[in-house]
């Protein structure tokens, strides 16, 4: 019987139609590292101090000096406190300086910041003091929208198609996205995160099945991880970015409003073959594999495209039908167990580029640098290696980065961040490893809901990650502690899996077992017969001896 695959290979299995796909949805992950941690930059700390101009009221003449040595306390190294006041009196200001103040309350009239200060997401809303961990909590609800995004699009994508939930996905980025900038209250701004993350998540899993589904098995790993280079590519875009536009609203724009630019996908992006055969849209899918091959130079045979037909009336897939069979439950637990521990450590070391103790905007550069070869390496790591060595090993050693980072004292910033940057080295390789991983386990009528399944494990973690920074208050270790422990679990946890290099995507849940792809089998199947003709030839001249 004919597979799709066979299709794939008449067409050209990474042609210039493949190319030019690629090349479309990789440019809206240009972006996604703004979205995802552009908001770092957003609420670099600054010198701050209450508002203390009750004073004025009956001391107008005094310097600003003067103003703050008679109404902030000192810490304990002699500066000003930066959280608290002395409480307003109705004294006239000859007792003030006679006898001082003494009870102290916190900051009530809200903040003072340095004048030349472009204006900022911690300056704007007060992100200081008590109010400071609505930074991190601000993340989280991100993290929740890529969550809620994973949840919706994985399926939605499986029952209406590919293309309309990515382009879906790309206008919501950038209404909301540009939208963000305008809100007049941070509760506001944290509600248009949400959904600039449920539509990042939209774009990123039709991203993977579209570059999956559409190109032969050997260059399947090559389609997806081109375009996860340009996610490290706009890792050192944003650095640049943020380091010349320091005004948080006017950084928002320049973020989201290139997106608009891709209005022309309407026209161009096709929808994927593979899954219009599934859903007996036996038509359409001729006409999309019509136009590659003559965009690729090349003719389908009219009696192979007889043969296309759906090879049962598939139905699409559901979350319970992950869990029905035996092998699909395997690989559906461990590798939710994978991308929660690499989303973990992939999100934990990103959020924790302020307070590695370098200049923030570099160590950002040198992040997104590394991102480029990890990613571009594991085109190579998962041919030669393949899939499940590769994932287990880039999962452990992200893991053990993290813990030596635990035992570096916090005077060693240098070697700190060294560490980070190759830990983020592993961990941005295993993510990149997860996504061709988990296409490939997957059978077509339930690869977006499985893909969207882990995925939403890996955006649970995600909303853990800048919660688990706030542990650091109580011990600096603790953080890095959490994030090297999981990626270790989970790299052992990659050893139960089933290898796919060289197999073909199962369409239907009936194989146990990832299958060879055809011209594999083929060539083992030539070099079986060369060696069972060998085996006889030896036979028969033993025999012809004996007689």
């Amino acid at each position: 019987m004919t597979e799709f695959g066979d299709f794939i290979s008449a067409v050209g299995e990474f042609g210039p139609y493949q190319k030019w796909l690629v090349l479309f949805l990789s440019l809206p992950l240009l972006l996604n590292p703004f979205q995802m941690i552009g908001q770092v930059f957003m609420v670099v700390d600054v010198p701050h101090h209450c508002d203390t101009s009750w004073i004025r009221a009956i001391g107008p003449n005094l310097t600003e000096e003067e103003q703050l040595n008679l109404t902030l306390p000192r810490d304990a190294d002699g500066a000003y406190e930066q959280c608290s006041m002395y409480s307003p009196v109705d004294w006239d200001l000859i007792s003030i300086v006679a006898y001082g103040l003494n009870a102290t309350e916190k900051c009530s009239n809200g903040w003072v910041y340095p004048s030349a200060q472009p204006p900022s997401l911690l300056t704007e809303f007060d992100l200081v003091c008590d109010r400071k961990d609505l930074n991190d909590i601000s993340q989280s609800i991100y993290m929740v929208g890529l969550l809620l995004g994973a949840m919706i699009f994985g399926p939605l994508s499986d029952r209406i198609g590919r293309r309309p939930i990515f382009l879906i996905s790309i206008l919501l980025q950038g209404l909301f996205g540009v939208g963000t900038a305008f809100v007049p209250h941070f509760y506001v701004y944290m509600a248009f995160r949400c959904v600039v993350g449920a539509s990042v998540s939209g774009i990123l899993i039709t991203t993977l099945a579209l570059a999956t589904e559409w190109v032969g098995v050997s260059s399947r790993p090559k389609a997806v991880l081109i375009s996860h280079c340009f996610v490290a590519i706009g890792q050192m875009l944003l650095a640049g970015l943020s380091y010349g536009i320091r005004n948080w609203r006017l950084l928002e724009i320049a973020g989201s409003a290139p997106i608009f630019a891709l209005f022309f996908y309407i026209w161009v992006l096709p929808e994927s073959g593979r899954w219009l055969v599934t859903k007996g849209r036996i038509e359409e899918a001729k006409k999309v594999l019509q136009k590659a091959a003559s965009i690729n130079k090349r003719t389908i045979p009219p009696q192979l495209l007889e043969q296309l037909k759906p090879e049962t009336q598939t139905k699409s897939g559901s979350t319970l039908d992950l869990f029905r069979k035996k092998h699909l439950r395997k690989v559906t637990l461990i590798m939710s167990c994978t991308w929660f521990a690499v989303s973990l450590v992939y999100y934990g070391l990103s959020l924790s580029v302020t307070s590695l103790g370098l200049d923030i905007y570099l160590t950002q550069f040198a992040f997104g640098a590394v991102e480029l070869p990890a990613r571009f390496c594991c085109i190579f790591l998962l041919q030669w290696f393949g899939r499940k060595k590769t994932q287990a090993v880039l999962l452990l050693l992200s893991g053990l980065m993290c813990l030596v980072i635990t035992g570096i004292p916090e005077d060693q910033p240098v070697a700190t961040t060294v560490l980070a940057i190759i830990g983020k080295f592993t961990a941005t390789a295993s993510f990149s490893t997860s996504y061709v991983y988990s296409a490939e386990l997957f059978p077509t009528v339930v690869r977006q809901t499985g893909v969207g399944l882990c995925s939403m494990s890996a955006r649970v973690a995600g909303i853990m990650a800048p919660l688990i920074r706030l542990l650091g208050q109580y011990h600096r270790a603790i953080p890095m502690a959490i994030f090297g422990s999981a990626p270790v679990v989970g790299g052992l946890l990659c050893i139960l899996l089933p290898e796919t290099r060289g197999t073909d995507l199962a369409d239907d849940m009936g194989a146990a077992a990832p299958q060879l792809s055809s011209r594999r089998l083929e060539i083992l199947s030539k070099r079986d017969t060369r060696e069972d003709g060998v085996d006889l030839e030896k036979d028969a001249s033993r025999c012809s001896e004996r007689k």
